[in-house]
């Protein structure tokens, strides 16, 4: 008789590892974000990373493997560094003629696969926690090059207590002191590795460290809980904040050079209840130089966009949530426009990446220097187009508006999840529909999704039928078509992604389009027009790049949120 496998959460709420209301909110969220039951008790701190390891080896019938007493560091050669790397494996010795391998995943029997063939050895599969294994790595295979976590070690027992944590990172402004060199190391790491973001954030017995690469959120490592005061002490004194509030969120800039270039970083301090959490953007210098025909345009898009941008007035719209590339999308054009016959003007909150040839405007509320005032004094100056970083209310809108009847081109953004919503969104806000109407020339929506890494790029050999279902694949698409993703590699940090690219709902406003918005007619109903008009929404956008072979369908899924995918364990 086949025995019934028990579910992770069944085994945790045996145990007394969580509750069930715990349990619960841990489910909603893998389902919302597309993880795995174990991945979101851990993320949301509702159970310990050894808690659902532990779970995880009794559900599979696997050895927990303690690594600090299990993995004899003369046995490290027993598999190739690369392996150990590319796989995020280590050796734990050989038992009755087979080689005992510690794994993360027990349901990646791929790489157990690849490994009994790459060693030519039978193996035995252990679990332990993914941080451990990643520490081990870093600590004792990687120990000539992993300059972080080597200074993290030296100065874990050396930090200050709490009464004195600037004492650390004050001291030794040559680079010399630990602390300052440790921060220096996770700025440095971060922008080698292409990160957009580095996250630190204080949790009740430790300091999580992760950067975000191509949008997706990597944990690092963990500092120790008595270095939290004078890591963030230090990355304050960089960007120039008061070291001594720690109740208000502050904001601030650190400039630092790296080889030839200079690179700013805008950086937040925000209270939370474990301490202050630190979060510092990446601002690189090519990041804002991107061509459009980087964006990703499929075509005949690329042939409107290019159409929308040379008109002589109107308000073109970009809509999307923060970090969809909205405001990338807006520079590429500028570039594309920046000629010495026109004069441009940007009102930016902040001003992010400085181009020469437009005047940019920082918007300064404290001293009431906002968004519809420096519209109003840009009017004064006669440009050609403008952009508005953001339309954040009635007053804004309506200043932008006037700009474009009055013969600018004007440029700005707006927070809608797909390009229609738009115009019912900027009459919720007391526009007039009749102003909105004749105004406005196109909308365009987009998100990113990461692109298939190229070094590592091959056909899929077996593409999951069920996503294609779920993005609603016809027959006639599928004809001939080759899926393909990326296997891991060094180039992408195993990840099968390299970079990012856009995915674009594109709307110009015909007449009937003017018509609806007119009788304010609602979403639905203009997105069935705009459909009925040619356009094409960013699932069938994102369908196209999977055919194209440039990303997966698990990638498209993700971002477009189709209805229906759910994750693995979504039951457990």
């Amino acid at each position: 008789m086949t025995r019934t496998r028990k579910k992770l959460g069944e085994i945790l709420l045996g145990w007394g590892s969580v509750n069930a209301n715990a349990l619960a909110d841990a489910l909603q969220y893998a389902n919302e974000h597309g993880k795995r039951i174990g991945e979101a008790l851990v993320e949301l701190e509702l159970c310990s990373e050894d808690d659902v390891t532990k779970a995880l080896a009794t559900q599979f019938g696997f050895e927990y493997v303690d690594l600090d007493q299990a993995v004899d560091k003369g046995q490290l050669d027993e598999i190739p560094k690369d392996l150990i790397n590319r796989f995020m494996v280590l050796p734990g010795g050989m038992e009755d003629g087979r080689l005992k391998v510690i794994v993360t995943d027990p349901l990646d029997l791929e790489t157990l696969d690849a490994l009994r063939f790459m060693l030519n050895k039978e193996i035995t599969p252990a679990l332990a926690p993914p941080s451990r294994v990643k520490r081990f790595i870093d600590t004792f295979v990687n120990k000539d090059t992993d300059d972080l976590s080597k200074t993290m070690q030296s100065i874990d027992q050396d930090v200050p207590e709490e009464d004195d944590p600037a004492s650390a990172a004050i001291a030794g402004e040559d680079g010399d002191a630990p602390i300052v060199r440790l921060v220096n190391l996770v700025i440095g790491e971060a922008v080698r590795g292409r990160a957009s973001d580095i996250h630190v954030e204080p949790m009740g017995d430790r300091v999580r460290v992760r950067y975000r690469v191509d949008g997706v959120c990597h944990v690092r490592d963990d500092v120790p809980k008595n270095m939290q005061a004078a890591v963030t002490t230090r990355f304050k004194i960089m960007a120039g904040m008061d070291i001594a509030e720690k109740r208000l969120p502050q904001d601030g800039r650190i400039k630092m050079k790296f080889g030839s270039d200079q690179i700013d970083f805008r950086v937040s301090a925000l209270p939370s209840y474990h301490g202050e959490s630190i979060v510092l953007r990446i601002l690189r210098p090519e990041a804002a130089q991107v061509g459009i025909e980087a964006l990703g345009f499929e075509e005949d898009n690329h042939q409107i966009f290019q159409r929308i941008i040379r008109r002589p007035n109107g308000i073109f719209l970009v809509t999307g949530p923060t970090g969809s590339g909205k405001t990338t999308t807006l520079y590429a054009a500028l570039q594309e426009l920046n000629r010495p016959d026109r004069k441009i003007i940007t009102a930016e909150d902040p001003v992010e990446y400085n181009f020469t040839g437009m005047n940019q405007c920082q918007v300064r509320e404290e001293i009431g220097l906002d968004f519809a005032r420096i519209l109003r004094a840009m009017l004064r100056q006669a440009p050609n187009i403008i952009l508005v970083g953001e339309i954040r209310d009635k007053e804004v809108a309506d200043v932008a508006i006037q700009a474009a009847l009055t013969g600018h081109l004007v440029f700005s953004t707006l927070h809608t999840n797909d390009a229609p919503s738009a115009i019912p969104r900027l009459i919720d806000m007391g526009v007039k529909p009749f102003l909105v109407a004749s105004a406005i020339q196109a909308i365009m929506a987009q998100r990113l999704i990461r692109l298939i890494c190229p070094e590592c790029k091959a056909p899929d050999p077996e593409p999951d039928r069920y996503m294609m279902k779920v993005l609603g694949f016809t027959d006639e698409e599928l004809k001939g078509a080759q899926f393909m993703k990326g296997k891991g590699c060094k180039h992408c940090n195993g990840s099968g992604y390299r970079g990012r690219q856009g995915i674009f709902e594109l709307v110009v406003l015909n007449n009937q389009l003017r018509e609806l918005a007119l009788r304010r007619a609602p979403a639905n109903e203009l997105r069935r027009s705009a459909a009925n008009a040619g356009m094409r929404n960013l699932l069938g956008d994102g369908k196209l790049k999977i055919l194209r072979g440039v990303t997966t369908l698990e990638e498209v899924a993700r971002i477009t949120q189709a209805e229906g995918v759910v994750t693995q364990e979504s039951a457990a």
